[in-house]
């Protein structure tokens, strides 16, 4: 059940800060974030598409693939919830979760997934990223250090 709430906050929360966005003129936008000092933008971006805008003239497809992998990472997470092992995968799967509900449901009801903020270093200034699609890139990368936390101990033992 703990986990579940970890995905609700999570997409709560990225909603929540994608309804803000959407709410402010768009002529406010691109503005600093104030306490980033220089480092995060805001912007007000509509992706109708996958990441830069991949398939944006298919949003049959651009709904169904993501609402299938929602599905799937919800489905992993409640395969493991009843086991005691693995707790750095439901957690890293919870966290992705919040992420994946969040941009899947901008995709069923926006038409479009709200972009919000960029990062001011190197290339990254280019791209332009929400709360959702960090925490699927957090999560994955929880899922995969308890994975191979759990194949080093296996090889200990061995």
């Amino acid at each position: 059940m703990k986990y579940t709430w970890i995905v609700l906050a999570l997409a709560g929360l990225d909603q929540g800060i994608k309804q803000n966005i959407e709410d402010q003129e768009a002529q406010s936008l691109p503005r600093d974030l104030p306490c980033a000092r220089g480092w995060v933008r805001l912007h007000k971006n509509h992706n109708a598409g996958f990441p830069f805008g991949f398939l944006k003239n298919r949003p049959q497809l651009v709904q169904t693939i993501p609402l299938m992998m929602t599905s799937a990472l919800a489905g992993a997470l409640a395969a493991l919830s009843g086991r005691r092992e693995g707790m750095a995968e439901k957690l890293g799967l919870a966290v992705a979760l919040g992420g994946a509900v969040s941009n899947t449901w901008d995709r069923m009801v926006r038409g479009y997934v709200v972009d919000y903020f960029s990062i001011q270093w190197k290339g990254l200034k280019k791209v332009v990223f929400n709360l959702g699609d960090f925490f699927i890139f957090l999560g994955a990368l929880m899922i995969l250090a308890g994975q191979m936390g759990r194949e080093m101990k296996g090889r200990r033992k061995n």
